[in-house]
């Protein structure tokens, strides 16, 4: 057991154990530091120094994020000087950063802002103006990187090092000339950037921000030539409502498809109808593998940040990864073919947009090979903040519209479907087919909870008739990178792995509403695990839509056509 230290913090005593922070103390004592370079994912930083205190017989201000507590300190949170140290380091801030917060897009949820009002800062007392002006990175068909509102709090190169494993960005040159950059400058597009979108969550500004393409859909909408098709993803109907005040995880796949309706797309759709459909693809491709000894493990290929990742750090397995499509792309790819001839639409005029949790998303869909029926899958990503925007743009009363139903058929799915959302959701949804189609025995007990959790790797054994099936499920790329290195060393024991890059799976994806944190991440997950209890279908390969769609177009899993349109192939890329 950890020893206790006693200490007091503005004047209440505390014991806590040895080796705890002032920050984190203050935190559980309900005490409220200022701060901004620290996050509670990542190490300490302790440059920005919002979150200095002052310590008896310590003459200086120290940062309460980076002092460890001691018998008997005594801690003022909130003392003139402090106060007044505060307001000067957010002034400097001020005083070198743009004057756009009108039409930022963190308007409103900027921490910069929030943190210069609560202080008390009304006018500047520094002249304003920029000592240099840098051109932004809009390299990447995902992510928009804007130097000139970096404060340098570092908590997106933490998150792409920590978290991500991948490193793509860094502090270069020092004193007024430091930057956060990439290699050599050459832009997010030109390194091993995955697009997965985490350092525009842990970004207090507005220096990190998707690439929006609001305008495109809005005039494909209005053009009377198109058809416009919307598909939303599973992990989006737990998230949206927040950016209409409702609480986290409010789950309002009702509200979402009525709010799109009104939005004027001629259908709108369910990307978990495409997720029953990659079940039923990537269920059947694993089963093969297994029976026919092909390469072990399986690994998913949902995630367009995780496929980006192993193209660039482990190339050499990418045999590994399931052929599969993403199902935001399979959908797109029988929309345009199947949907399009039942409906007696040109494929070319039919648009197709993405509502989804990841900016990832918008890179895979621009990808040459997601282009397999000789035309674009899916025409336009937008994230779940983006689709927000458009329904208030539109002024909806979001939080009390009336309940609607998705468009048919590919508005139909199960909770297999729902859960892909969630960490550990592919897998489990995966096993509840192929239990059924291996052993030919109807599945009882059919969550798999074992895969379930905000743990960073999930581990299972499952009884397939014999076959102990060893199976496992991370999120977060530094994760994905021990099942690869176990792989690489030849000693992984699994015959399948989910990874999703994102921590908490797509809920937590980077282009999710903000905050998105732990606490966050369970309720929404909660929310997705609820939906899936209510569905009155909750395997993918009892979809009544998915049979009708092999019956009438694909003909069967693994077949020539699925294997030309829902299939597809990887790229070996180098490293910077």
């Amino acid at each position: 057991m950890a020893k206790m230290i006693n200490l007091n913090i503005d004047g209440k005593k505390i014991q806590t154990p040895k080796g705890t922070t002032i920050f984190e103390v203050a935190k559980k004592a309900n005490i409220n530091i200022p701060h901004l370079c620290y996050h509670e994912d990542l190490s300490i930083y302790g440059a920005c120094r919002i979150c200095v205190v002052e310590i008896e017989g310590r003459p200086r201000l120290e940062p309460s994020c980076a002092t460890v507590v001691e018998e008997g300190m005594i801690v003022e949170t909130n003392t003139h000087r402090v106060r007044r140290a505060r307001k000067m380091i957010v002034e400097l801030l001020l005083a070198n950063h743009p004057e756009d917060c009108l039409t930022c897009e963190r308007n409103q949820i900027c921490e910069l802002r929030k943190l210069a009002y609560d202080l008390g800062i009304r006018e500047l007392r520094f002249e304003k103006g920029r000592k240099y002006h840098y051109e932004l990175d809009l390299s990447s068909p995902a992510i928009i990187r804007d130097p000139n509102k970096c404060i340098q709090c570092s908590r997106c190169i933490r998150v792409c090092s920590e978290i991500q494993s991948v490193g793509a960005i860094d502090f270069v040159d020092r004193g007024g000339r430091t930057q956060v950059l990439t290699f050599f400058n050459k832009g997010l597009n030109n390194v091993e950037c995955t697009n997965c979108g985490q350092c525009i969550l842990a970004c207090p500004t507005g220096a990190l921000r998707e690439k929006t393409v609001v305008d495109e859909v809005w005039e494909a909408i209005s053009d009377p030539k198109k058809f416009t098709v919307v598909q939303t993803a599973p992990a989006v109907r737990a998230a949206i409502g927040e950016e209409f005040g409702m609480p986290a995880g409010s789950l309002v796949t009702g509200k979402m498809a009525a709010a799109l309706r009104m939005l004027s797309f001629d259908k709108v759709f369910d990307t978990q109808f495409a997720a029953d459909l990659t079940i039923m693809e990537e269920a059947s491709e694993l089963v093969k593998r297994i029976k026919n000894k092909g390469v072990l493990p399986m690994i998913t290929s949902c995630s367009p940040g995780w496929i980006k990742y192993i193209e660039h750090f482990f190339p050499k397995y990418l045999e590994h990864i399931s052929t599969c499509k993403s199902p935001q792309q399979m959908f797109g790819a029988i929309a345009k073919t199947y949907y399009a001839d039942k409906i007696g639409v040109r494929p070319k005029d039919m648009y197709v947009v993405s509502i989804m949790p990841c900016t990832a998303k918008k890179y895979e869909a621009v990808r040459p090979e997601m282009k397999n029926s000789g035309i674009q899958d899916v025409d336009a990503v937008l994230t779940t903040r983006e689709a927000a925007r458009m329904i208030k743009e539109v002024g909806i009363d979001f939080v009390n519209l009336p309940e609607e139903d998705f468009d048919t058929p590919m508005g139909i799915s199960t909770g297999a479907a729902t859960i892909f959302g969630a960490t550990g959701g592919v897998m489990e949804a995966a096993l509840r087919t192929a239990y059924e189609v291996v052993t030919g025995k109807t599945l009882e007990e059919i969550e798999f909870k074992q895969v379930r959790g905000m743990e960073g790797i999930k581990e299972a054994e499952v009884d397939l008739d014999g076959l102990k099936l060893k199976v496992a499920a991370a999120h977060g790329l530094s994760n994905a990178k021990i099942l690869l290195e176990e792989v690489q060393k030849g000693k992984s024991p699994y015959h399948f792995i989910e990874i999703m890059a994102c921590p908490g799976g797509c809920l937590g994806g980077g282009g999710q509403p903000m905050p998105t944190n732990t606490k966050v991440r369970k309720a929404r997950a909660a929310s997705l695990y609820r939906e899936d209890r209510g569905k009155p279908t909750r395997k993918s390969h009892k979809n009544p839509a998915i049979v009708e769609l092999y019956k009438e177009f694909l003909g069967k899993p693994l077949g020539e056509k699925s294997h030309h349109l829902l299939h597809t192939t990887y790229t070996k890329r180098t490293r910077y």
